[in-house]
């Protein structure tokens, strides 16, 4: 992985001074998956410019999000902790949201906002990893910039169905570095799939907590299957 990222952050410096700061970041990604053992396999398509609603178990649904679709995404600011992982994170657009300080929660909506329409944006409406056993609540509150969606912003659900969900999934309170060796210790690689679900249409997008309840409802009935 320090191989890899030694090869391609030079690269990526020299594109974002020409201009092209999006074109590297995901493919970086998708190695960082693949050296982790990820293999991931792809049904539906993701919709241009649309606003990718994910289940979360770990942090390997965002390299496989980042390689497939491209996305950016909106991220807890706990990520921005480290200078590090914040600058890597900003490389590829992410959001980041603290969910704990109410007076900026406006500035962080209208961020959130600006950002649709372009590339295709994911948001996490779990707010955390789950268990790998259920899907956990889908909170609207994550879900406030789309109350008005722009013209031309489809909301796709995507299911992400693990083989070994479980033994994957990052539990709350595991240091990320535990989860990470967990992960890179296995003997045999983690395969995923990607479900890209049609687009919420007429009433499931009458508000966000709308929203919320449909993309949960057409996840959870693609992992019971």
């Amino acid at each position: 992985m320090l191989a890899w990222t030694a090869v391609v952050v030079p690269l990526h410096v020299v594109l974002r001074l020409a201009g092209k700061p999006s074109l590297v970041p995901p493919t970086y990604l998708c190695g960082i998956g693949w050296i982790a053992g990820l293999r991931f396999t792809v049904e539906g398509k993701p919709r241009k410019h649309a606003l990718l609603l994910a289940n979360h178990l770990s942090w390997l649904d965002i390299m496989a999000l980042a390689a497939v679709s491209r996305t950016a995404f909106v991220a807890h600011s706990g990520l921005a902790v480290s200078p590090a992982l914040k600058w890597m994170c900003e490389q590829n657009g992410t959001l980041f949201i603290t969910r704990d300080r109410r007076h900026t929660v406006a500035g962080q909506v209208a961020q959130v906002r600006d950002a649709l329409g372009g590339r295709r944006l994911t948001l996490f409406p779990e707010g955390t990893t789950g268990d790998g056993r259920g899907l956990l609540p889908f909170k609207s509150a994550l879900l406030s910039a789309v109350g008005q969606l722009p013209a031309g912003v489809p909301v796709q659900p995507v299911a992400l169905i693990y083989t070994d969900a479980a033994d994957i999934a990052w539990l709350a309170g595991e240091p990320g570095l535990t989860n990470a060796f967990k992960i890179l210790g296995r003997t045999h690689g983690v395969h995923l799939t990607l479900r890209f679900l049609p687009p919420l249409a007429g009433r499931a997008l009458a508000d966000r907590k709308a929203i919320a309840a449909a993309a949960r409802h057409a996840i959870a009935r693609e992992l019971a299957l």
